[in-house]
């Protein structure tokens, strides 16, 4: 990201330290640079610093090979700084990296600064330096000095600090925008309504305001220099209401929607979707908030600052509107072709004629149900996404069927119970969700949606997991089968008829599974190559889930969830061991298994989570050396006959989380638990009634004395919940 204080750390060194080198120069390069004109500046800039020989006469006239020529012998046996100043790609480092031996012994350095990670990655490791939004109380102290630099002792006054302190978190860090914050602040009068002022109108400020055009600037080249195709995904994410947590497969699934993915080889259209992002993240226009257990990025969000130009480059490039009715004017016409709503308190315009429009979606959980379709379905009859997740609609129209073009239709969280049969006349959907709705079976034209590439119908009852029954899918219609582009499918009932011709599919839910369906289903999956995440659900607690059919699983399945009672022999099957190099996640549930089933699981050599709920019925669990090298997070959950867990030295060399909970037969902690040396949270709750007091008067303390985090979690006989810390310090003060 520009604005971090690369360049100013970097000259501040280059000032310092240059005066140690025989030669030195500094070349700041453009987004539109020609290779023979940086030779040419850094010929003429060395020659200068160096202040002796005088700089080639013939050097307009000199072509690409003699400038590399003349630059390497005025550097020859020569100790040297060379700063390159903003470096956009590999191209102009190579072209310059012909001039200068980078691997030279006499002391010499080249110096990069870059906001493409793919740059950086030149460095070799350890020569790196990645430079971080700063900390709130730096950030804060840096916005006092240049908010206050008239002050002697540069203080912000007690009545101006709540208000200073919110402009600076606007600023989320990003010192070149605290810098430019802090120094308009300081020219204007340091009242409460002043500064009240430049709060409300901070993205009008980001705009006009020229002593902020240097933020502007910055960010702008960023945004400019991006390729084509990430502009449009760039822009899209501004859509998004501020701090909104983004998610990776959402997005990818709406860039391709709105058809802002170009095809790449043999890759589908969501893993290019997903280089997109990747690319964004490694530009640093996004930010990454979380990752999966695979390390895959999981959700991101828009710096504050970057999302403001963002969301002015929408405006000027009439790429996108925000309608928000708390503000004075919302600026709608008949050529705007993305629309997303805010905060509309009442119903949207009944006169709104937005012809053009191709995208509606809506952020206000508290919009009126009848103002979503009313003034759309008839005047924008080209929609291509329409998400109206998470208002309470209960109805969705006839009209739908009229949207010939949509590509996404989103009704999560919504109250729709039905959806209608025209439905079937979107023969370009690609996506349908309707995750937590009320839709409990999909209308029989649902076999027409020949693009469809994604169908969520999840949903769970009640507050708990707490029977197998707690989760419903949908009733799928005859001809479902035949939708050959299905890749996600969560969730369906389970059937006779199934998922053989649906061979692109990546991820599945079925639900309701019962023994008859068992063999058919197995054969089913056999087929499914690409099938990374799997999700079957007994229909009741002793209904058998029977997997012996299931002899070629697919070679890429990183997710698999089990839940309902496995069948005798089931851990000795050479599913286990043909998932060995693959599987990184497996949940257990209801699995009523009698025998310790790690020996066999312990083939799953690259797994990092795993969960038993309700999944064993013995006493003793054993983990021994060198089993579960890569595990990073382990759950035990309600399995009342175990009393004993013994961990061996070298067992789960990486496991950093470990809960322990419905245990009411376990008294002690694991036996060997002082070789989990990784550990870093351990949560213990229901145990033994005798566990608290047993574990008081034992050396156990000792044991646990390594792990940051060990709690204690119980309920006392009022049905309050008291939690207890057996070691370390308390969460949250990491």
């Amino acid at each position: 990201m520009g604005g971090l204080g690369k360049t100013t750390l970097v000259a501040n060194v280059y000032k310092s330290e240059r005066k140690s080198f025989e030669r030195y120069a500094w070349i700041s390069i453009s987004e539109t640079y020609k290779v023979d004109d940086l030779l040419r500046r850094m010929i003429e800039e060395l020659h200068e610093n160096e202040k002796v020989e005088k700089i080639p006469n013939n050097i307009r006239e000199m072509d690409h090979r003699k400038l590399v020529e003349s630059v390497k012998s005025f550097l020859e046996n020569k100790r040297y700084m060379i700063i390159l100043d903003d470096v956009w790609d590999l191209k102009a480092f190579d072209a310059i990296g012909a001039a200068i031996n980078v691997d030279d012994k006499n002391g010499s350095r080249v110096i990069i600064t870059t906001r493409i990670d793919e740059v950086a990655s030149i460095a070799r490791e350890g020569w790196k330096l990645k430079l971080e939004l700063l900390e709130s109380t730096e950030a804060w102290n840096l916005f006092c000095k240049k908010a206050f630099r008239k002050e002697e002792d540069r203080k912000c006054p007690e009545e101006l600090k709540k208000l200073g302190q919110d402009i600076a978190s606007k600023c989320q860090g990003l010192p070149l925008a605290i810098v430019s914050l802090g120094s308009l602040l300081s020219l204007r009068e340091k009242t409460k309504s002043e500064w009240q002022k430049v709060y409300d109108q901070l993205s009008w400020e980001l705009d006009k305001n020229p002593n902020l055009d240097n933020v502007k600037h910055v960010l702008n080249l960023s945004y400019n220099y991006l390729p084509r195709y990430l502009k449009k995904c760039f822009l899209h994410c501004s859509m998004f209401p501020e701090d909104h947590v983004l998610q990776r497969k959402r997005l990818m699934r709406l860039w391709v929607a709105e058809g802002f993915v170009e095809e790449r080889g043999s890759s589908t259209m969501e893993e290019v979707a997903e280089d997109y992002l990747k690319e964004l993240i490694h530009r640093c226009m996004l930010q990454v908030v979380k990752r999966n257990e695979f390390g895959r990025i999981k959700h991101c969000r828009m710096h504050d600052i970057v999302r403001e130009l963002a969301v002015s480059l929408s405006k000027k490039e009439n790429f996108s509107v925000i309608y928000d009715d708390l503000q004075v004017v919302v600026n709608m016409s008949d050529e705007t072709r993305r629309l997303s709503v805010h905060k509309c308190s009442n119903k949207l315009p009944s006169s709104m004629e937005l012809p053009r429009l191709r995208t509606f979606t809506v952020f206000d959980p508290s919009m009126s149900s009848s103002s979503s379709f009313s003034s759309l379905r008839s005047s924008s009859r080209y929609l291509t996404v329409l998400d109206l997740q998470g208002i309470p609609i209960e109805r969705v129209p006839d009209e739908i069927g009229d949207l010939f073009n949509l590509h996404f239709l989103g009704l999560r969280e919504t109250k729709v119970k039905k959806l209608p049969k025209s439905l079937g006349r979107l023969r370009n959907l690609q996506t349908l969700d309707h995750i937590f709705s009320e839709i409990e079976k999909l209308p029989s034209t649902t076999r027409n949606l020949k693009k469809l590439r994604h169908l969520f119908a999840k949903k769970v009852l009640g507050p708990s997991d707490e029977t197998i029954n707690s989760r419903r899918g949908v009733r799928a219609p005859k001809g479902l089968w035949n939708l050959k582009d299905l890749q996600t499918l969560q969730a369906v009932e389970a059937s006779m008829e199934f998922v053989e011709r649906l061979t692109q599919l990546r991820s599945v839910r079925i639900w309701k599974v019962r023994g008859i369906h068992c063999e058919h289903l197995c054969a089913s999956l056999s087929r499914l190559r690409y099938l990374h995440f799997l999700n079957l659900n007994a229909s009741d607690e002793n209904e058998i889930l029977q997997l012996g059919g299931w002899d070629h699983p697919p070679q890429h399945l990183l997710k698999l969830n089990l839940r309902g009672r496995l069948a005798e022999g089931t851990m000795e099957l050479p599913l286990f061991h043909a998932l060995g190099s693959s599987l990184r996640k497996l949940y257990l549930g209801w699995s009523r298994l009698g025998e310790d089933p790690f020996r066999s699981l312990s083939q799953l050599t690259h797994l990092v989570y795993l969960k038993l709920e309700r999944a064993f019925d013995g006493q003793q669990l054993w983990f021994r050396s060198r089993w579960f090298p890569n595990l990073k997070e382990l759950i035990l959950f309600d399995l009342p006959k175990l009393d004993q867990v013994d961990v061996e030295d070298g067992a789960m060399a990486r496991l950093k989380s470990l809960f322990m909970t419905g245990l009411p037969a376990l008294k002690d902690v694991p036996r060997g638990i002082g070789y989990l040396t990784s550990l870093q949270k351990l949560y213990l709750g229901d145990l033994h009634p005798d566990f608290r007091e047993r574990f008081d008067e034992s050396d156990e303390k000792n044991k646990l004395q390594h792990i940051p985090y060990a709690y204690y979690i119980f309920q006392r006989e009022n049905q309050t919940f008291h939690v207890t810390r057996l070691s370390g310090q308390e969460e949250g003060g990491e």
